[in-house]
């Protein structure tokens, strides 16, 4: 488990910031198109998304994500997995629909 505290400065553009949350794992090219991942993204959506790119763009393909749902009635609120989602097998079918 790699697991990066994200804080990004809104004063600064964010590809840098993301591309070096990316950079600090450390992982070598080969790593990063060898490697099985399953991302938890964080929740806000810019950072999110240009993480996803970011990580496509090294590692050739979409990583799987991970979708949390709360616990019921848990003090405090704590999540548990609900699914694991293939972006990369969401992506392939939806390119079957193209025109």
């Amino acid at each position: 488990m790699i697991d990066l505290k994200t804080h990004f400065d809104h004063e600064q553009l964010f590809v840098p910031q993301v591309k070096a949350l990316v950079d600090h794992i450390g992982f070598s090219p080969e790593e990063w198109q060898t490697a099985r991942l399953l991302i938890n993204p964080p929740s806000f959506h810019v950072i999110a998304v240009t993480l996803l790119a970011e990580l496509h763009g090294r590692m050739g393909y979409f990583p799987a994500i991970i979708r949390l749902k709360p616990i019921p009635n848990s003090t405090p609120p704590q999540f548990q997995v609900a699914e694991v989602i293939n972006l990369q097998a969401v992506r392939d079918e939806a390119r079957m629909h193209r025109w």
